[in-house]
């Protein structure tokens, strides 16, 4: 018989494995304080501190028959943390001893399985098949696997179009999930639209995905010999009028829902949240065209005598590319008083997935994965971004919540409150300025460098 061993378990690995478990009611009550895992890593443990009563909690959990990781024992009401932890020991070695892999609870069916294939090859979006076959995405495809057990499929296509033309907006939906999971925040998904019906703190807000799609002149490739960056010049260009026009097209066809009459959305703040798919890399300049269409402002700068950074907003009537022509400001426009507020990543993008879960210790050994970026820099006289670069590893911090930020609506009828989405950035409008609260570090756009060492 094999001996078990129990060692200590990174908080990042078993937030990957277990985090999707958690019942955000947990944090009003306790503080996990460590984490184990038995030699396999088929049962693993927390130690949580009551921080009602001030004594210790034990929970053990292994997979069920759907492959999420569940609680199958526990233990309350220790007086010492020494006992708990000695508790915690002797019931991964009983449970592990017994030999049993899958600890079948009855309750619950099979999970989700993304990557089974059920749409034909050569209806797969390039990019599913990349996640699917390419090792260089292994870290993603594992994380991933994690989540979908715990994921609610309410249209009931959710794999099918993950495997086709909607793997985008699908991507998309799946980042936002892993997002309010960290964030600790209730989920009611049991409604078709919104996509989420979140609360905490008693309040509850409604967000629906939406993204920036793909021309079908510019479809995926499967094959690519070099990134194409884009040249400054025609950034700005397509930042002031192209860019805004391609928001807008989905934030004003999702305005014409009037999801705010649903019943049970009624009364609520209502969230858009907006990704752009619509290029290769194009989440690494377009966010300040979102900026000027959600507010009607562009913003020049200057430095004054006394070198101090002077911005000046210029007002915005419209944005127009070739025969196309939209009216800028979008929290301006009829009814989108019922839109609380719009969020927006450049970085909920496939990357993300590969390198949390590379930090997370999924990984091959001949990848090694390098993220570079730029960064606000909170110098109140800095007018650029900072660059930043590491190498993702399990000593990085990355979190769902970097990179995402919510530009609330200045005549929102319900306006979100601040403290339900604490560790992103938040934006307002004031007097034609834009005023941000922005956490420490606080990514704009980043790229990930895959390298697959030959051996």
């Amino acid at each position: 018989m094999e001996v078990v061993t129990i060692s200590e378990l990174p908080q990042k690995r078993f937030d990957a494995l277990a985090g999707h478990a958690r019942t955000p009611a947990a944090a009003f009550v306790s503080t996990e304080l460590s984490w184990y895992k038995n030699n396999d890593e088929t049962v693993i443990a927390t130690l949580l501190l009551d921080k009602i009563d001030k004594d210790y909690a034990v929970i053990i959990l292994a997979r069920d028959e759907g492959g999420r990781f569940r609680c199958i024992d526990l233990a309350v009401s220790i007086e010492t943390e020494d006992e708990a932890r000695e508790w915690l020991f002797n019931a991964v070695k009983w449970h592990s001893s017994v030999g049993v892999k899958d600890f079948n609870q009855g309750d619950m069916g099979k999970g989700i399985d993304l990557f089974t294939p059920i749409v034909p090859i050569e209806k797969q979006h390039p990019y599913f098949v990349k996640l699917n076959s390419d090792d260089s995405f292994f870290s993603a495809k594992s994380i991933i696997n994690e989540m979908m057990p715990h994921f609610t499929d309410i249209d009931g296509n959710f794999v099918e179009q993950f495997q086709s033309s909607g793997f985008d907006s699908r991507l998309w939906e799946m980042y936002l999930n892993a997002y309010i999971n960290e964030e600790q925040i209730f989920v009611d998904r049991n409604f078709h639209a919104p996509d989420f019906l979140v609360t905490k703190y008693g309040q509850s807000v409604a967000i629906e995905a939406v993204t920036v799609g793909r021309k079908q002149e510019n479809p995926p490739k499967y094959f690519k010999y070099k990134s194409e960056f884009k040249d400054p010049d025609e950034i700005q260009k397509e930042q002031e009028n192209l860019m805004p026009i391609r928001f807008g097209s989905p934030l004003y066809s999702k305005l014409k829902k009037e999801y705010w009459n649903l019943a049970h959305v009624k009364g609520l703040p209502l969230v858009f949240a907006i990704a752009d798919f619509h290029d290769d890399m194009s989440m690494l300049w377009s966010s300040s065209a979102l900026i000027f269409y959600l507010y009607g402002y562009k913003y020049n700068h200057h430095y004054n005598e006394n070198n101090e950074l002077v911005i000046t907003p210029v007002k915005i009537e419209n944005h127009k590319d070739g025969e196309k022509e939209i009216p800028s400001g979008f929290f301006f426009q009829p009814n989108a008083e019922n839109i609380s507020a719009v969020m927006f990543s450049s970085i909920g993008t496939i990357s993300k997935f590969n390198r949390l879960g590379r930090q997370a210790g999924f990984k091959k050994e001949n990848i090694r994965m390098f993220r570079k970026g730029t960064c606000h820099d909170h110098n109140p006289n800095a007018s650029v971004p900072k660059m930043f670069s590491y190498e993702v590893d399990e000593n990085s911090n990355e979190t769902w919540g970097e990179g995402l930020s919510m530009y609330h609506n200045p005549n929102a009828l319900h306006p979100v409150p601040e403290e339900l989405f604490p560790s992103i950035a938040h934006h307002y409008f004031n007097d034609g300025q834009i005023v941000s609260h922005l956490p420490e570090f606080y990514p704009y756009a980043s790229f990930t460098l895959n390298m697959k060492i030959q051996k």
